[in-house]
């Protein structure tokens, strides 16, 4: 009988000649795909036959790394190539929202002032001040700053 002791064995990588192409695309895009080419790199080396460890010396990465995207592939196939959803709380303030409070913010003026607050207008849109300056700040809206140079009229 077999112990099953000591480090897992390696499963086998079998690339087909289409996932070969789509690897090959993807390993070539530009900087906007980093981390999609930089795991392509690394399957279509694992595919030459090459060991965890040399194709992480190669590639300049740790062999955790590319035993990691080595069994994510074998699992899922390319589509196991991509970024999987981070963690965290979904947003509560949809884009009907957000949409309303740039729209506010660039269109309308509030009675009896020159430009919106962000407790003025979270006071109108029922968000939170901080919400409306965080849309305000991700969308580099300073409803404050006037848009040109004004004379003064006061003669000198």
């Amino acid at each position: 009988m077999e112990s099953r002791r000591g480090r897992p064995k390696k499963h086998e990588l079998a690339v087909s000649p289409a996932q070969r192409v789509e690897l090959e695309r993807i390993a070539r895009q530009s900087r906007s795909a980093r981390s999609a080419a930089f795991r392509a790199r690394i399957i279509l080396e694992c595919a030459g036959g090459a060991s965890n460890a040399a194709v992480a010396a190669k590639l300049r990465t740790t062999g955790f790394t590319v035993g990691l995207w080595r069994n994510r592939f074998i699992a899922e196939g390319v589509a196991g190539l991509g970024d999987e959803p981070r963690p965290g709380a979904p947003r509560e303030i949809g884009d009907e929202k957000i949409e309303r409070v740039v729209r506010l913010t660039l269109e309308k003026t509030p009675k009896g002032a020159t430009h919106w607050s962000s407790r003025m207008l979270a006071s109108k849109t029922g968000l939170s001040q901080s919400s409306i300056s965080r849309i305000w700040r991700a969308f580099g809206l300073k409803p404050h700053r006037a848009e040109g140079f004004q004379l003064s009229k006061i003669p000198c």
